[in-house]
């Protein structure tokens, strides 16, 4: 399907003339400038909106799934558990899918993982008031990801000329990291809250199905070695990874630099995580609303986040990186401590007001100080997130950048599961708005130590010319994006 030679007319001329269609490889197509160029190639065009589908769906799961977890247990400790289903998959088969992905036909990967997430979840609304189901359900839905993950950004190369693979992952990425807005903080919450979970998980199953079909249309991709040597390559890779886990922890106690901006991007994760722990649990104890209502809180932060990006992309070659990384992180702190203590800080403005200002006291809520800061708060994490991936970008080398990243991002992962287990007992048994108090106070000390101990010893920009979009920390799968070396070299006066 879509690999035979001569499949669709084509004029190709001087190079391009010379190269023989095989099957395998997508049919030439003229270079045009630009996204639109690269949308016009229909066979991408099918894998960006299996993409769409499955990105935006997975992330309306992902909050379907809280919400209907913490309904029916009502335990906080039940959605912290939740969320390591769909992080410990990717951590525990990452190095073995990789291999995998390289031995057999990748478009048969992608449509054989579809089809089994796309029935996975449409199972799981049967069993949907079993939660221990719903739990193993989706580590299956995780798992198979974590093989789809990579087969679907190694498709990328086969798809497009040499010339447009950068627009091609810039549109990945934009849609990996717009996926988390669009389906977590909207589409999720709206369909939860009309036709609720079960069903929302149902057309989630749906879209999984029509992602399958897209992928149909690609071209096949020929398989590697055969299916014992993956198994023996498999093998290696698993020996491999705890080798290379080693070499980055060497790496990293080497480098001050890499280990802080390690410690950051840790930190950024494990509060994504905390938060989706404790958001239904904070929706009811604290804002006194139904646990499909936290979208209050999300939607908020995710468009501040959006604002911290594009403030970034405006301001940030003009902002020392270390302080606007301090900055954010103390920001960040003091916007959870607020959060956490918005009931008592709303009942103190209304009385300070009520006096001096009938009308402004009755406009302070609990709600209102909570989306307020919200905002602030989804600033600040870019201003943490942004500054300290650039940071790792610059500084790791292209050689072995692809590598390093693949040891950094497991670290993050292991270092970030500690607070998600912590988090849902410590909330069941002192409260939701305690344990963001200490969340709040442990991003805090971080950020003053980092303000102490972590002094810029030149005046290097938050971001590049070029800013390159940071890795949503828990999407649920991630898309390997080439990174190619900057144009222009980076001196060593720049790095810190």
């Amino acid at each position: 399907m879509g690999g035979r030679p001569g499949s669709e007319p084509s004029h190709p001329t001087g190079v391009e003339a010379s190269r023989q269609r095989q099957p395998g490889f997508a049919p030439l197509v003229e270079p045009a400038p630009g996204t639109i160029g690269v949308l016009r190639n229909r066979r991408f065009l099918s894998l960006w909106l299996a993409q769409l589908a499955t990105q935006i769906g997975g992330n309306m799961v992902l909050y379907g799934l809280t919400v209907l977890v913490f309904t029916e247990t009502r335990l906080t400790s039940a959605t912290s558990l939740l969320i390591l289903t769909f992080l410990v998959p990717g951590v525990i088969f990452g190095a073995v899918a990789g291999v995998l992905v390289d031995r057999f036909d990748r478009r048969t990967i992608l449509i054989l993982t579809n089809i089994l997430r796309g029935l996975a979840l449409l199972a799981m609304v049967l069993v949907s008031s079993n939660v221990l189901l719903v739990y193993l359900l989706n580590i299956v839905v995780s798992t198979v990801t974590t093989f789809f993950a990579p087969a679907e950004a190694a498709m990328i190369p086969e798809l497009v000329e040499r010339d447009q693979l950068l627009q091609a992952n810039t549109l990945f990425m934009i849609t990996l990291n717009g996926s988390i807005a669009l389906g977590f903080a909207l589409l999720g919450p709206v369909l939860v809250s009309l036709a609720g979970a079960p069903l929302l998980i149902a057309i989630v199953g749906g879209l999984y199905l029509v992602a399958a079909v897209l992928t149909m249309t690609l071209p096949a991709s020929p398989a590697g070695r055969s299916a014992a040597g993956a198994v023996g390559g498999a093998g290696t890779a698993v020996a491999q990874t705890f080798s290379q886990l080693r070499e980055g922890l060497d790496y990293i106690r080497s480098n001050p630099g890499i280990r802080w901006s390690l410690a950051y991007l840790t930190v950024a994760a494990s509060l994504i995580g905390v938060l989706g722990a404790l958001g239904p649990s904070f929706a009811t104890s604290v804002l006194g609303l139904s646990a499909t209502d936290f979208v209050v809180v999300v939607l908020p932060l995710g468009i501040g986040v959006v604002i911290g990006i594009l403030a970034l992309n405006v301001y940030g070659k003009y902002l020392p990186r270390q302080r606007v990384i301090d900055g954010g992180l103390l920001t960040l702190a003091l916007s959870l401590a607020v959060i956490a203590s918005a009931a008592p800080l709303a009942r103190l403005l209304q009385h300070a007001t009520i006096t001096a200002s009938p009308q402004l006291g009755s406009m302070i809520s609990v709600l209102s100080i909570v989306v307020a800061v919200a905002v602030v708060a989804g600033v600040a994490y870019a201003f943490v997130g942004i500054p300290s991936q650039t940071r790792l970008q610059e500084e790791i080398p292209a050689d072995v950048r692809g590598r390093v990243f693949g040891v950094l991002n497991t670290l993050v992962s292991i270092a970030s599961f500690l607070p998600i287990i912590l988090v849902g007992p410590l909330a069941d048994l002192i409260g939701t708005a305690a344990v963001m108090l200490l969340a709040a106070g442990a991003v805090g000390i971080t950020g003053i130590v980092s303000l102490i101990r972590v002094w810029p010893t030149d005046r290097v920009s938050a971001v590049p010319k070029r800013l390159i979009a940071p890795v949503a920390p828990l999407a649920v799968h991630k898309v390997l994006v080439s990174l190619e070396p900057e144009p222009e070299k980076i001196e060593s006066a720049t790095r810190e």
